[in-house]
């Protein structure tokens, strides 16, 4: 087989990035994108490797019963959802199986619990971090980045938005050009305009704009925010955010306030948050009460336990579950994300909550030196997973449970397999799509101390 050879092939799989997968009859696996399991295709070889290849699709000769017709005129160029060719039901099948395999890898024999769908399948995400820059007219261009580059593709629509964000994406592009305001060029750091962001509190309907910018001020600013509340009466906040800095960090740390307040509210799981640029908040409220309702069912907690939460941003999982438990620790190596956390634990009257800014790891251990020992701990850990350091600490805590929350299920099969070797056996292991049409999935997993 070389380049450029065409094939006729059945796609039997598809991947968790959301590519068909078929086999030769001489075991070549062939990965085709856009495919679904069931497609039979003619397919042109664009790249062989010696024991498979990559090909696209020439046409299809039969339609899998899983795919659906394409509803979104960009997906395929933006690099966000990688699932919009098949139905819903074939994603979450895709996303279970992914979740599975990747701890079978690690030899952890465990029945995966059948994948919890997200509450919305579109509109859901209620955080927009969307890059200005020129397109090739030399035009202001909002949207994202294409898959594996920085080359923008613009977007008048995302189905993963609420409709209303189109309209402040429009507004902001009308406005950058009425006012020749110029967009950012990362290849030498010129240019006003880096990025629009945008927040949503789906529970309170309040909104945040704000515009990142390569400089200490933005002209027309006042008009730019006068503008945002006349289009919408739900703006409470309209900042600027200053970063100058050569980076591909979206946000620096100065913020200017145009209108409003600083923050926007919402609610989850009965909390109130106060949600500023840089906070941590979950971007699917409705998957995230689902996800922390089954993590805290996981947990089985009571009043006399103490509850150790790791990695903990501004609070969210914890102080769910405050009222639970005789004490609330909470660990994150963000301080801003800390003084929020324990900002939010005062709005809403918690006071079991004690919140410290350290390294994961460096906290465990503090927390063995002066003789606590939690009954459990939740671990929610990023996508490159825990550190043996971690590991080792948490091991030497030996808490009764450990809950780990991870949005990447093959880092996290590592962590539970070190974990199983030091005295855990794992009980549950409950996929749960927080992020539907795209290639992320959440898995919580209870894990127990195993008796002698």
């Amino acid at each position: 087989m070389k380049k450029n050879d065409i094939i006729e092939l059945n796609i039997d799989d598809i991947t968790f990035e959301g590519s068909g997968a078929g086999r030769l009859s001489n075991g070549m696996v062939i990965f085709v994108p856009g495919c679904a399991a069931g497609d039979r295709i003619r397919a042109k070889i664009v790249k062989v490797k010696k024991t498979y290849a990559f090909a696209i699709v020439q046409d299809f000769i039969e339609l899998s019963p899983q795919r659906q017709a394409d509803d979104c005129c960009v997906y395929k160029k933006c690099g966000g959802c990688c699932f919009r060719h098949i139905s819903y039901d074939a994603e979450l099948m895709v996303k279970q199986k992914t979740v599975g395999e990747n701890l079978k890898k690690e030899g952890i024999n465990v029945q995966v619990n059948e994948i919890s769908p997200s509450p919305m399948i579109n509109g859901y995400r209620n955080k927009a971090q969307l890059p200005i820059r020129y397109d090739a007219d030399g035009r202001i261009c909002i949207g994202f980045y294409a898959k594996r580059s920085h080359r923008v593709v613009g977007i008048s629509h995302c189905r993963l938005h609420p409709g209303f964000f189109d309209e402040i994406i429009e507004y902001t592009r009308a406005f950058a050009e009425r006012y020749n305001i110029s967009a950012y060029d990362e290849t030498d750091n010129t240019g006003l305009l880096r990025h629009l962001y945008i927040r949503y509190g789906e529970a309170t309907g309040e909104v945040m704009v704000c515009l990142v910018i390569n400089g200490k001020r933005m002209p027309h600013s006042d008009e730019f925010a006068a503008g945002l509340i006349n289009l919408n009466k739900d703006v409470a906040s309209v900042m600027l955010n200053v970063n100058t800095a050569s980076t591909n960090v979206i946000l620096g740390k100065k913020n200017i306030l145009l209108y409003g307040r600083p923050y926007i509210n919402d609610i989850l799981c009965g909390n109130t948050y106060h949600i500023s640029p840089a906070s941590f908040y979950q971007v699917n409220r409705s998957g995230a009460e689902k996800l922390y309702n089954i993590a805290a069912g996981m947990a089985e907690l009571n009043e006399s336990e103490t509850l150790l939460d790791l990695y903990c941003g501004v609070g969210t999982i914890g102080l769910s579950v405050a009222d639970r438990v005789k004490k609330l620790i909470g660990v994150e190596l963000v301080p801003d994300a800390v003084k929020d956390a324990r900002h939010n634990a005062e709005i809403n009257g918690i006071k079991n909550a004690e919140f410290f800014c350290a390294d994961a790891a460096a906290a465990a251990e503090a927390l063995l030196n002066r003789g606590e020992r939690p009954n459990v701990i939740i671990v929610d850990p990023p996508r490159k997973g825990c550190s043996q350091q971690l590991l080792n600490m948490i091991s030497e805590l030996f808490p009764q449970k450990i809950i780990m929350v991870s949005c990447n299920s093959a880092t996290m099969a590592r962590d539970v397999k070190a974990l199983s070797e030091a005295g855990y056996s794992i009980k549950q292991a409950q996929p749960v799509d927080m992020f539907p049409r795209t290639a992320h999935v959440e898995t919580v997993v209870l894990l127990q101390k195993e008796t002698l």
